[in-house]
């Protein structure tokens, strides 16, 4: 059987990155994980858009904006990992809407956002991600998500096409848009409303006090672990559930749900990628045994096993 060529030989040339084997698990919160067959880092929009245009069809591409919510497997991710820089950063205000890139940080839109007198999105300053992930989960925190702050969303598909969705046209519910993965987000237009500058920043001191005590926040951690289920009749969310199972604490290998809020998994050392997912498949088993409500994972989990790679 003839060998394969590399990855990088049947991709298209770009101006931006491109890394074979690059690893990724420094860049994720949870620093653990296996590489990125090939890791794309697009100059701009015409680039990645060229780079779609001409990446053949059967490659698998991946997303990756902060990894503040994803868990890399160990084995790794094949294909191409997209992550976007700088130039997919960009803030601008025009009147009561921000144009905001993919790869901006939450928290930054928010500081923007303040300095601006524009309130609204003062939530996203306790949101540990980029735009572009928000967006893809329609995240939230302190009574507010992404649906009710997107005015449109511009999107390339898998084959380098530009579009413009409406805020409607995202299928937002919670923790999800009905879009397909393979519309790439590289933009968006948010919305918010005249107020007093002072007033924003203190509601967001509020955000990060109230996120600083009740989170794990300076523990190698992702975000929330599992969404709030939909199917309980007593409406108690995950952690109370978790906790209610007797899973605050738990421990697998180097792994341990947080004593601090357990619907977060924390690495306390040199854990693997096996070690948090077996540990969070455990406290679902719990949970379910004791309750019969099936935690649905809202951390992303990305790649595969490290047995499962090694035996490809």
């Amino acid at each position: 059987m003839l060998a394969q060529p590399p990855l990088t030989e049947l991709l298209p040339r770009t101006r931006g990155k491109l890394i074979p084997h690059a690893p990724l698990a420094d860049t994720t919160w949870f620093r653990v994980g296996g590489t990125a067959e090939v890791l794309f880092k697009p100059q701009d929009a015409d680039d990645l858009g060229h780079f779609l245009a001409n990446c053949p069809p059967e490659v698998p591409l991946t997303v990756m904006g902060a990894a503040s919510n994803v868990l890399v497997r160990d084995g790794g991710i094949a294909g191409v990992v997209i992550r976007l820089g700088p130039s997919f950063a960009t803030i601008k205000v025009e009147g009561l809407n921000l144009q905001v890139g993919a790869s901006a940080v939450d928290l930054n839109v928010a500081r923007r956002a303040q300095s601006e007198g524009l309130g609204g999105l003062e939530f996203l300053s306790g949101i540990p991600g980029t735009i572009g992930g928000g967006l893809r989960m329609n995240a939230g925190a302190y009574g507010r998500e992404f649906k009710d702050i997107v005015v449109d969303v511009h999107a390339l598909d898998r084959q380098g096409h530009p579009y413009v969705f409406s805020q409607q046209n995202m299928g937002f519910s919670y923790r999800h848009c009905q879009l397909s993965e393979n519309y790439f987000f590289i933009a968006t237009t948010l919305k918010a409303q005249r107020d007093d500058p002072e007033a924003i920043r203190e509601r967001m001191v509020t955000i990060q006090q109230s996120r600083s005590h009740s989170q794990p926040i300076r523990e190698k951690t992702g975000g929330s672990t599992f969404a709030n289920p939909t199917q309980d009749p007593a409406g108690r969310k995950a952690w109370q559930l978790i906790d209610a199972a007797g899973c605050r604490g738990l421990q697998k290998g180097l792994a341990k749900v947080s004593e601090h809020h357990c619907n977060f998994l924390i690495n306390t050392g040199n854990a693997t990628a096996s070690d948090i997912e077996t540990l969070g498949e455990e406290v679902r088993k719990r949970v379910y045994d004791k309750f019969g409500i099936t935690l649905e994972w809202e951390i992303r989990r990305l790649g595969v096993p490290k047995q499962e790679s090694q035996d490809k």
